[in-house]
């Protein structure tokens, strides 16, 4: 990819990346749950997923989700459920600060990596908006004279870039600041503000049509 065209891309990607979604809200709930540490291994999944989606655009699944009424809704309700399912999650968590000597425990329950990874690929992948997304931005800055998969790996080495630079602030913002207040109440209210922001995010999931 020509310097002239990876430039534009990389802002859009940091616009991309800052905009408050789904992936947002995951990086930030982690960071109160489960400290930085712990937390941005959320990230880590966040950016598997936006690899996913780039991988189904790369080859053609991507278009098949846009054009497919019954694959759209299918993936669409599926990711409605999950988001919807993190956010009662969220709501039941136990409201305790989390201590740096923990390492990422709240309430006595130390979360896995791997669950935190899975948790994190999860919201990305199971949303075809953002396949849809993806595939009405990318083709823009591909030149198709060229050898795709070197562009390919570009994007999504910006868009991974810019994804991990961007949620570590969600997720330290979390963890430092919300995450530093031992009001048992405030962390209750907070990790009730999170659940009903993935619930929020789901019903905002659900009322996406395919263009």
């Amino acid at each position: 990819m020509e310097l002239s065209t990876w430039l534009p891309f990389f802002l859009a990607a940091w616009a991309i990346s800052l905009s408050p979604g789904a992936g947002a809200v995951a990086a930030m709930s982690s960071g109160l749950t489960h400290g930085f540490q712990r937390g941005y291994w959320t990230t880590i999944g966040l950016i598997l997923g936006i690899w996913t989606q780039i991988l189904l655009v790369g080859v053609g699944l991507g278009a098949l989700v846009a054009t497919s009424t019954t694959l759209f809704t299918v993936i669409k309700w599926a990711g409605v459920a999950y988001l919807v399912y993190l956010g009662i999650q969220q709501w039941r968590a136990p409201a305790a600060a989390v201590r740096a000597e923990d390492d990422g425990v709240q309430g006595g329950t130390q979360a896995r990596r791997r669950d935190l990874v899975l948790r994190g690929w999860m919201v990305n992948t199971v949303n075809p908006k953002g396949t849809v997304f993806l595939l009405a931005v990318v083709p823009q800055f591909l030149h198709l004279d060229q050898a795709l998969t070197p562009q390919y790996l570009t994007i999504a080495a910006t868009l991974g870039f810019t994804d991990a630079v961007v949620m570590a602030g969600y997720t330290a913002l979390a963890a430092k600041v919300l995450g530093a207040l031992k009001d048992v109440r405030v962390i209750r209210l907070l990790n009730r503000v999170f659940g009903s922001l993935f619930i929020g995010a789901g019903l905002l999931l659900a009322s996406v049509k395919r263009a």
